[in-house]
């Protein structure tokens, strides 16, 4: 089993910057790769970024440039650092972890982003 507990979600203004942080707790021994995945109001959730053990990143085209997804060494902690937010960016963020096949989310946590 593993916890994931998000932090770092709230207001920003546009053009503002904020970083996420997932703490991860559990069998973290067996995480395969972490990332984050957003979910707006109406939409289907959708895939932000994810990092693998070896630490090969992904981002949708969208969020390449501006997003940028990163562990602490003991993978305890996945970030994302978020730069140039836009109104669009405004979601509920979900950290996620996929280990020995199962998928593990956090509870979320909320980006606003709005002058």
């Amino acid at each position: 089993q593993v916890q994931l507990v998000e932090s770092g979600g709230g207001l920003v203004q546009p053009g503002g910057s904020l970083r996420l942080s997932c703490a991860a707790s559990g069998s973290i021994f067996s995480i395969n790769a972490m990332g984050w995945f957003r979910q707006a109001p109406g939409k289907e959730r959708e895939l932000v970024a994810t990092i693998t053990r070896s630490g090969t990143t992904n981002y949708p085209d969208s969020m390449k440039g501006r997003f940028a997804i990163s562990t602490d060494n003991a993978w305890n902690t996945v970030y994302l650092q978020m730069n140039s937010l836009k109104s669009e960016d405004t979601a509920v963020y979900y950290c996620w972890a996929l280990a020995l096949s199962h998928n593990y989310w956090g509870q979320g946590t909320q980006v606003t982003v709005s002058s």
